[in-house]
């Protein structure tokens, strides 16, 4: 497998923002926000957290999966990384440098979303919601929105179909609205919010199941000091050509900067 290592900002990213490979004067700030709270704008460089992500690359191409803690014998086949390389393509992944309390250098690591439909991995920086929660949920409201759609696809248009595709899209708004509902955000004041309060005119998918808010968010629950934060794409190239293999990216800006200036918010 070729590794190729690129430096690239987020597709419209603020450019005061963007990753800066050319002048070693200027900082590369990983990710940055506005806090509403606080009214100030708060931002991590990538610092040496780049170079532990060029580590944990080196650890992809030597070991093949994600879950290299355990012994090859107990590897779990769902979390090859050849899972990237497919019909799923591409994933991001990320690093965070932190210090605790002593003054001790530690380095949490995390995947965005969900690997090949798992949620929690072992050496991994957990989700900002209860995945306990969420299954129980989707289990439910997902088995009556796919009756309905069994139901939905015997029919001919029709009154009696138009009615049930409206009941389907009023299970599956409110299925979102719940799953969203079991988000909380936390930052370095010890302060919890819903992520509802970040976006006013509506959630974006997959907010808050990006690499930076799951590694701040965990790094404060710990009462660690964040330091440095970097951001890699591993796969294949996702379908819009945003990301690439190898390359590293900022945070994004419709999903990450509305939460990433809160949870930053108390970082000494």
């Amino acid at each position: 497998m070729n590794m190729k290592l690129i430096i690239k900002p987020v597709a419209g990213h603020n450019p005061s923002y963007s990753v800066n490979s050319m002048n070693p004067g200027i900082p590369e700030y990983a990710c940055a926000g506005y806090c509403p709270v606080c009214r100030e704008t708060h931002f991590l460089e990538q610092g040496e957290a780049r170079q532990h992500c060029f580590g944990l690359m080196k650890t992809f191409e030597q070991k093949g999966r994600i879950d290299f803690h355990v012994p090859e014998e107990r590897a779990d086949h769902r979390l090859s990384l050849d899972y990237l390389f497919g019909e799923a393509r591409g994933q991001m992944f990320g690093v965070l440098e932190c210090k605790d309390s002593a003054g001790e250098v530690l380095i949490l690591k995390a995947f965005s979303g969900q690997y090949n439909g798992i949620w929690n991995i072992e050496g991994w920086a957990p989700p900002l919601l209860d995945v306990e929660r969420f299954d129980s949920l989707v289990f439910d409201i997902d088995r009556q929105i796919k009756e309905l759609g069994n139901r939905i696809a015997w029919l001919a248009k029709g009154e009696e179909r138009q009615r049930l595709m409206g009941q389907r899209k009023k299970l599956s708004q409110g299925l979102m609205k719940e799953i969203h509902a079991l988000y909380h955000v936390c930052n370095f004041r010890s302060e919890v919010k819903s992520l509802f309060d970040f976006f006013p005119n509506g959630i974006p998918t997959g907010a808050g199941d990006c690499c930076a808010p799951k590694l701040l968010n965990e790094a404060a629950k710990r009462n660690l000091i964040p330091v440095s934060l970097a951001e890699f794409y591993w796969g294949r190239p996702n379908r819009s050509g945003t990301r690439e293999h190898g390359c590293f990216y900022a945070a994004c800006a419709e999903k990450c900067r509305p939460i990433l200036g809160y949870i930053l918010c108390g970082v000494t």
